[in-house]
């Protein structure tokens, strides 16, 4: 059976990837919290700027107001005001007139935090007498507040208001593009309703690019379209063209080799017939690898011992003259769902490139729970050429004269397009394998459908 594509981009935006609506819809959401985020740092920010500098800078300068002040007339009031208390304690005199919380306080700044307390203190020393300074917070806190909060909501709300309309004015720009997509992705290439796609390249919110995308859209459609068809027709008149005169080729050779030929005249013969056995394989597996998308031949559920038993039998003549032995060894009886012919293709490319190199020895296929093996006692491979075999034409140092050079091309692209994993292994003087992975086989069943 052959294994499911990776999907396609518009599969893969069907089944839930990221299109340009979410991608505008993230960019808009990252937008506006990396603004409001921005926004709240900066309130923040200027609310411990005010805190932290003007406060302690007003309480300076007060303290040095008050110092001169008191210079100048020793009666001098302390600060008292709504937001500010000043206490002063002269070289004599009882600290008890100073608040038990401020008594301890060294020199310099002291933040005051308790229940019902939020007050910064600045204490001062100067010929012997100590200044307190108390300031209270809450009315700074609340105008931060009010002051900050305001000019915040005014902020984000303008930047949220300019990016939604931003969003919408984006979305309504990329609309056809998307509805485009949408149209293309619900075409049926056999069939395709042009219509349809002329309809959103005509709607009236569509800009240029998306007529000229539609147009585009539609010429490779018809040319893809023209192309399928002359493929079709070509696989359809070579199918019949190149049988019918190899078939005439074989018919001519087999009555040939009844008649009483010399011995030249008899390997000829079987030259003849061995190279239009070849011919033919070639022609089958070329037309089935040249028909787009799938082979065009349906599945069926077929025995692979089988088919591998029959290759074998035909391979006979490849080794026709040789000290080789073709033999298929069964260590399991299994089945697929797959076309029939392209699996003989497969296994008859592998066995006449095998044949091939062969001078001696044995050429075994084995059949196992979940692959067929082929293995071969022949010339063998050096790593260099392992590494290159499928690739067509490609010959290697050893491979001699025989050969087209695609018949490990030809079983590399037939296993890919069926989900046959295959693997080649070779020693330069001992051997080749070669090894078909069927994941889909199962054990075959006494009646096959």
């Amino acid at each position: 059976m052959q294994n499911s594509p990776p999907p396609r981009p518009a599969e893969a935006v069907a089944s839930g990837g990221r299109g340009l609506r979410g991608r505008l819809w993230v960019a808009f959401v990252m937008q506006t919290v990396a603004i409001a985020l921005a926004t709240l740092l900066g309130v923040y920010a200027a609310m411990l700027v005010l805190r932290d500098v003007l406060i302690q800078r007003a309480l300076v300068e007060e303290a040095q107001h008050y110092w001169k002040r008191l210079d100048l007339d020793a009666n001098a009031a302390l600060p008292d005001t709504y937001n500010m208390q000043g206490y002063l304690l002269l070289p004599g005199a009882a600290v008890a007139t100073i608040p038990a919380y401020l008594r301890d306080l060294e020199p310099g700044y002291h933040s005051m935090h308790a229940p019902g307390v939020d007050e910064l203190v600045l204490v001062g020393d100067r010929e012997g007498r100590r200044l307190w300074l108390v300031f209270d917070q809450h009315q700074v806190d609340r105008l931060a507040l009010w002051f900050g909060l305001v000019p915040l909501t005014l902020v984000l709300g303008t930047v949220y208001l300019v990016s939604w309309i931003t969003y919408r004015a984006s979305r309504r720009a990329v609309s056809p593009v998307i509805r485009l997509a949408e149209v293309v992705r619900e075409q049926d290439p056999k069939h395709p309703d042009w219509r349809a796609i002329c309809t959103v390249a005509g709607a009236g919110d569509a800009d240029d690019e998306v007529m000229i995308l539609a147009d585009a859209i539609r010429s490779f459609a018809e040319r893809n379209a023209d192309f399928v068809e002359r493929e079709r027709n070509f696989t359809r008149d070579a199918s019949h063209e190149l049988r019918t005169p190899l078939t005439v080729v074989k018919v001519a050779a087999d009555v040939l080799e009844e008649e009483a030929l010399s011995a030249f005249g008899a390997r000829s013969v079987q030259r003849i017939k061995r190279a239009t056995r070849d011919m033919e394989a070639l022609i089958q597996a070329f037309l089935i690898l040249a028909r787009e998308g799938d082979t065009g031949l349906p599945n069926e559920r077929f025995v692979v011992n089988d088919i591998a038993a029959e290759e074998v039998e035909r391979a006979q003549d490849l080794v026709a003259g040789k000290s080789v032995t073709v033999r298929l060894i069964e260590t399991a009886r299994i089945e697929i769902d797959a076309p029939p012919r392209v699996f003989a293709v497969l296994i008859s490319n592998l066995l006449r490139n095998a044949c091939q190199y062969t001078e001696q020895g044995e050429v075994l296929v084995t059949v196992m729970a979940n692959a067929v093996r082929v293995d071969d006692s022949g010339r063998g491979m050096a790593p260099e050429d392992v590494a290159h075999a499928f690739e067509p034409f490609y010959r290697g140092k050893g491979a001699g004269k025989g050969g087209h050079g695609v018949g490990l091309t030809i079983v590399r692209r037939l296993a890919e397009r069926f989900g046959w994993p295959v693997a080649l292994e070779s020693t330069l003087g001992v051997g080749t394998r070669a090894t078909i992975t069927l994941p889909t086989a199962r054990p075959a069943t006494d009646a096959i459908d």
